[in-house]
């Protein structure tokens, strides 16, 4: 018998999040069905390895893609967040912001992408690289036109399936936010080249916690991240807010501004005692790829690994949620 994936207490605040239809699932069943996705994604095994306690694994399969396709996963965890907010236990004093970088498995790779999308996307390609090309010239020859249509296919696959290719293969990075802590707050999906700081407005955009009176509050006090996210637009977008920056500046970006003299601005200085708590974000890498099929991707589609990351998420809070107070 394989043992339970979740308590009693864990499943009433994971349970009124769950749609059931009129015509099933039966109650009894959706409780099995859940932990079967929560073992697979914990265990990275395969669907058709699933122990029987579960159920038929094409069953709990097809119940994880109605709740991926409907939004369950990444509702469950706004819920969360917004149970522990009512308890007081939401704390946005102190976001930290930063990325991970995650090996996919040759299995995550041959996503299929409809005729009509990969049309769309290869003629926007096309069209930029016309763009780019300077001047006039011969034709291209000896199959030159198909292998290039060739790469920008596969490249163009890749894009859509959020991977990267690198020395090491196949890639995705996940960018996220975490609270003070060590909880996460937002998750932002992307190919395993994006680079960190153009999506440093994208994950703050995403943390929203809802109150219980009142519009969701969506600004923290101040936000941490190291060298990478040191970029003037992500000062300027943190200043507009009024949210607090606590990112150091790079090297070459301070010899610059001293360079330009009175033309560089003011020297950037940062909160040195609240930077060394960036390291919760950290933590909760580790806690996140504390579950193997989060540590490596298994999965074709990016909205399945990102309904993982959402379970995942979510089991955190639930920990943190039901643990006796001190």
């Amino acid at each position: 018998m394989t043992r339970r994936q979740l308590t009693d207490e864990q499943w009433s605040l994971i349970e009124p999040y769950l749609p059931i239809g009129r015509f099933g699932p039966y109650p009894e069943r959706l409780r099995d069905q859940f932990e079967g996705v929560i073992w697979r994604f914990r265990s990275s095994a395969q669907w058709r390895e699933m122990p029987e306690e579960f159920g038929p694994w094409s069953t709990v399969f097809g119940r994880f893609r109605v709740w991926r396709d409907a939004g369950v996963f990444s509702a469950l965890l706004e819920g969360l967040i917004a149970a522990a907010a009512r308890e007081g236990k939401a704390d946005l004093s102190l976001v930290s912001v930063d990325s991970t970088t995650v090996r996919a498995h040759h299995d995550a790779a041959g996503m299929l992408v409809d005729d009509d999308v990969m049309q769309a996307l290869e003629e926007a390609a096309r069209e930029q690289e016309t763009a780019r090309q300077k001047g006039g010239g011969p034709p291209e020859q000896n199959g030159q036109d198909e292998r290039r249509r060739i790469r920008r296919r596969r490249e163009l696959r890749l894009k859509q399936a959020k991977l990267g290719r690198s020395r090491g293969g196949l890639t995705s990075k996940v960018h996220l936010a975490s609270d003070r802590r060590c909880r996460p707050l937002a998750l932002v999906l992307t190919a395993g080249q994006a680079g960190d700081s153009p999506q440093f407005v994208p994950v703050l955009d995403k943390v929203r916690v809802r109150l219980p009176v009142g519009r969701p509050r969506t600004r923290p006090g101040a936000v941490a991240a190291d060298k990478a996210y040191s970029s003037r637009a992500n000062r300027t977008y943190l200043r507009k807010r009024g949210i607090k920056a606590v990112i150091p500046e790079k090297k070459d970006q301070a010899a610059s501004r001293k360079r330009k003299g009175s033309r560089g601005g003011r020297p950037v200085d940062h909160d040195t005692d609240l930077y060394k708590e960036r390291n919760t974000v950290e933590r909760l890498i580790n806690r996140l790829k504390a579950w193997r099929g989060i540590a490596t991707r298994f999965d074709k589609k990016p909205e399945s690994y990102l309904a993982g990351l959402h379970l995942r998420a979510s089991m955190i809070w639930i920990d943190d949620l039901v643990r006796p107070p001190n």
